[in-house]
């Protein structure tokens, strides 16, 4: 008779789950994909994403299996964009300004002060121009939208000094991303937009390349640019929304139940992050207020709205009559 130890039990068993493991390998997912940002996994977008890829696992019942990958370590936005025109399974989080060099409409939905309350853009997604944009969006340029309406925050201005009214700004170098509609927004305003990558912003404003830049307060708060200006002036010039986007190709070889599953998963998750922003907002303040940050609530909204409301006429490649049809949409 063989008598075992508890240590030597302990053993036989390690030793049958090994060999168990061994010969029945773990179940793969039917779908892998990758998604990429290039934002800090702490803001917002990230548990957006963690929601939008736990809800998909679960409706598909382990058979898409979304990994995150943020603060670019799939590479820079353009890099990740190359991947995903080029089929990869990978996504990423897309907004008006990408979208409108493919089809320029889109450049209208990324413009200065377009709405007041950020909920109304659920008019636009829920409009047949918002469906055409996103048709010609697909058959054109290979890109499938899943989603626009993942409130990225109300932008505001982080400089050196309070900044309340248009000749505040007048003259000053203020970083703007490789977007004509950032461009020609600070170029009305007075400023001298000054394209950087987003991760070039903090050695961009320690060096003096610009003397201020703009963003929602989650990714200041993340990129610690308030580590070297201490003002922020509540402009918020834009209302910037994102979405997911992914390559049609590789969207349409998908099950139909899967790609129903994406796409709904996509808003529900605009929605999550909508609503995440617009109850966070104080406690951002409070967070930079504590890091020595002083706010300028004083600012002249309405001159800001008189001296941008150029920007629009600056778009010859624009439908004709689009501002008007977005603001009909919007203001009904």
């Amino acid at each position: 008779m063989i008598v075992t130890t508890p240590f030597f039990r302990g053993t036989l068993a390690a030793t049958a789950v090994a060999c168990m493991a061994a010969v029945s390998p773990a179940l793969a997912a039917d779908y892998e994909i990758r998604l990429g940002h290039v934002t800090s996994d702490k803001e917002p977008i990230q548990q957006a994403m963690e929601e939008f890829v736990a809800k998909v696992g679960e409706r598909t019942e382990g058979k898409v299996e979304i990994t995150i990958f943020p603060n670019a370590q799939l590479g820079t936005n353009s890099e990740v964009y190359e991947q995903m025109r080029a089929g990869a399974p990978i996504m990423t989080i897309s907004d008006p300004g990408y979208l409108s060099d493919f089809v320029a409409d889109f450049g209208v939905l990324g413009g200065p002060y377009l709405m007041e309350d950020p909920r109304d853009f659920t008019k636009i997604i829920e409009s047949d121009l918002y469906a055409d944009m996103k048709n010609r969006l697909r058959t054109e340029s290979q890109i499938e939208l899943l989603s626009l309406n993942w409130l990225f925050g109300s932008r505001h201005l982080i400089s050196d000094k309070p900044i309340s009214t248009p000749d505040d700004i007048a003259g000053m170098t203020f970083r703007t991303p490789p977007n004509i509609m950032w461009v020609e927004t600070f170029d009305s305003m007075g400023a001298r937009p000054t394209q950087l990558a987003w991760a070039e912003v903090y050695s961009g404003l320690s060096a003096g390349v610009v003397e201020g830049a703009e963003a929602p307060l989650p990714s200041i708060y993340g990129a610690k640019l308030h580590e070297v200006k201490k003002v922020i002036s509540l402009t918020g010039h834009f209302k910037g929304f994102t979405g997911l986007v992914i390559n049609s190709d590789y969207f349409a070889m998908l099950p139909e139940d899967i790609q129903t599953v994406l796409v709904e998963e996509a808003v529900a998750a605009g929605v999550f992050m909508t609503d995440l922003m617009l109850n966070s907002q104080e406690e951002w303040v409070k967070k930079l207020e504590a890091e020595g940050v002083t706010f300028n609530r004083d600012v002249d909204v309405p001159a800001f709205q008189e001296k941008t409301a150029v920007t629009y006429t600056k778009f010859p490649d624009w439908t004709p009559g689009l501002y008007e049809q977005v603001r009909e949409i919007l203001d009904n």
